[in-house]
């Protein structure tokens, strides 16, 4: 799929020009799916360097929509990013494009650091250059980050607002954290119109197989274990990418400049009882799709492996802010969610058989210390 060439919109039509970062990985790719059904007369210009997790085959069915394209480059590179801005005339910048998988910011730290620190510094000083309050005061910066700058929480802990204190615990953590920590400074220091939204853990379609999820749906299928970290009692508020999706159109459509706002599937849940669950659903989901699992019952592989290091107790996200300011609360349980996401790895092996390299399969290794 070569670059999708620049579309010439009808300037009586369009409103909004968006330069989504990211946007050929898990969430970006979900966002403009979404962008492009819910805004259909909004321009989108996706911007991804396709590392291991960009894949433009989450973008393959938008390939012949006009109001989209695509553009492989990196956000650190400024000249690149300069004449997006200025000849695509962007008044609106998603940012998503992060190294965002803690394992690899253990083994690897240094393109986390670059990815994310002097990435989001590249898009901003650039941004900075190119807004107009003037002319164009609908202008936004929406830097989209985790919950995970805030750190563990104990398990009786209050769950995590706004003011919560940063307190990042691993190399990857520390980098969103050090974005978020730049974004703030750039419009307290030059009133850049910025907007953060800090996101508990995601789930859904596109979502590249080291992730929790995914892992366990394909390892399923594979007939392989399923590796859990320590003792599997460690605590993650879940939250449907659909749901993460309709959240940050509140937040551009009307969230205050300046602002931070978090997003929580109010659904915590243990990593051990969710794997339990998606084995449950998985033998039902295959049953009735008369897909065949080579192993039964999946819970069989299950396999416990050394705790990762530093791996935060708990996470819990309070979305109080962004309910009573901005009307959003979650859509789907976690029930209805892993159901959908259960059903979707089913029924799109070829996408996920396809990312299924050489190079994968040796970091699954390394990291898990188990064989194929």
């Amino acid at each position: 799929m070569e670059n999708l060439s620049p579309c010439q919109p009808d300037p009586a039509v369009l409103s909004r020009c968006l330069l989504v970062t990211g946007g050929a990985g898990f969430i970006g790719s979900n966002f403009v799916h979404y962008w492009c059904h819910a805004h259909p007369h909004d321009r989108l210009v996706v911007l991804d360097a396709l590392t291991y997790a960009g894949n433009l085959g989450n973008l393959a069915d938008l390939k012949a929509n006009p109001q989209m394209r695509f553009v492989q480059g990196d956000i650190c590179d400024r000249a690149l990013v300069d004449a997006l801005l200025q000849q695509e005339a962007i008044s609106i910048v998603v940012h998503f494009a992060a190294e965002s998988h803690v394992d690899r910011s253990i083994l690897s730290p240094d393109a986390f650091i670059r990815t994310n620190v002097v990435g989001t510094f590249t898009l901003l000083e650039a941004f900075r250059q190119h807004w107009e309050p003037e002319r164009l005061p609908t202008q936004r910066f929406l830097h989209v980050s985790t919950d995970e700058v805030y750190g563990s929480l104990g398990a009786s802990d209050p769950a995590f607002t706004e003011t919560t204190a940063y307190a990042p615990n691993s190399p990857y953590a520390a980098s969103k954290a050090g974005s978020d920590h730049l974004v703030r400074a750039y419009h307290h220091t030059y009133q850049l119109p910025t907007l953060v939204t800090n996101c508990s853990n995601n789930y859904g379609p596109y979502q590249f197989p080291e992730k929790l999820m995914p892992l366990m749906c394909i390892n399923m299928l594979l007939g392989k274990p399923l590796p859990i970290y320590g003792d599997g009692q460690n605590i993650r508020d879940w939250l449907s990418v659909e749901d993460h999706c309709l959240a940050l159109d509140a937040v551009l459509s009307r969230g205050q400049i300046g602002e931070t706002y978090n997003i929580g599937g109010n659904s915590e849940i243990k990593n051990l009882d969710l794997v339990y669950l998606l084995c449950d659903l998985m033998e039902e989901r295959s049953a009735e799709l008369g897909i065949h699992l080579p192993v039964r019952p999946c819970r069989s592989l299950m396999t416990f492996v050394p705790d990762r290091p530093g791996h935060d107790r708990r996470y819990a996200i309070n979305a109080t802010k962004i309910k009573t300011e901005l009307g959003w609360t979650p859509t789907q349980t976690i029930d209805q969610g892993l159901r959908r996401t259960v059903e979707w790895y089913l029924t799109h092996q070829e996408w996920w058989r396809s990312l299924l390299s050489q190079e994968y399969q040796e970091y699954y290794n390394k990291v898990y210390a188990l064989q194929n």
